[in-house]
């Protein structure tokens, strides 16, 4: 945005920490921007909001250059225009909800439980700070996702995104998927599993103290990305970390 205040600062002293030699540029001629310096660009790692990066993906990928995604609340037509733009640009995607190592192992815990545990009725919880503009969160949907392929199951015709006033039991037992949303806060990212059976239940959580773990994660990502030598896909954390 050409009224960004922060237009011509240095990234480093902007965070806090020591100057980085790098200068925060305007956006609005990314195009331009791009062509003059991607012969020293690698990786574009994106994590923006879902409008940002469904304008700027597509300059970014169009000129050949591999992204790592971390931007939720994506729209389904957008993705099927990086498929396609991938296929076409032999370029490469790292795409994931959340880029942290920790939730990443939670999505194979959370599928591999739900296969263990048949019969057992499942909700997920999550909480994030007052600022989020999705919910549920893209975490949580990633999770019910990977619950859903374990057990077989459509998310779309199962998932139950929170309860009203009211009446208001489980309609399909343990083939429902309930999906909650909590909002206040700082709270950076709290992912809540819970699975109830008779007389017992089990709940399973990851807690994000501090963003840190988003970006360590995204530069994973970018590394796998450098290294890659299958060029047109679309790769998901659970590549990079579980190869």
């Amino acid at each position: 945005m050409k009224d960004c205040p922060n237009l011509g600062m240095d990234i480093g002293m902007l965070v806090g920490y020591k100057p980085q030699n790098v200068k925060i540029e305007s956006i609005d001629n990314l195009e331009n921007m791009i062509e003059s310096i991607k012969s020293t660009i690698d990786v574009f790692i994106d994590f923006t909001i879902a409008d940002a990066t469904e304008k700027n993906a597509k300059i970014i990928l169009n000129s050949g250059i591999s992204m790592v995604i971390g931007t939720t609340g994506l729209s389904d037509e957008f993705k099927g225009e990086l498929e396609k733009i991938v296929k076409e640009k032999e370029v490469s995607i790292v795409k994931s909800t959340n880029m942290a190592v920790g939730v990443n192992v939670v999505f194979k815990i959370a599928a591999e439980l739900a296969k263990r545990l048949r019969g057992w009725e499942i909700e997920i919880i999550e909480a994030h700070h007052h600022r989020k503009k999705d919910a549920p969160s893209g975490t949580a949907l990633t999770i019910a996702e990977s619950i859903a392929d374990a057990r077989n199951l459509d998310l779309n015709n199962i998932a139950k995104y929170g309860r009203s006033k009211g009446p208001n039991p489980r309609k399909w037992g343990d083939e429902e998927i309930g999906i909650h949303s909590v909002r206040g806060g700082d709270i950076v990212g709290d992912h809540t599993i819970l699975y109830a059976g008779d007389g017992e239940r089990i709940e399973f959580k990851h807690q994000a103290h501090s963003r840190e773990c988003f970006a360590s994660g995204a530069l994973e990502a970018a590394k796998f990305l450098k290294d890659v030598k299958r060029k047109g896909k679309i790769f998901t954390m659970k590549d990079v970390l579980f190869p």
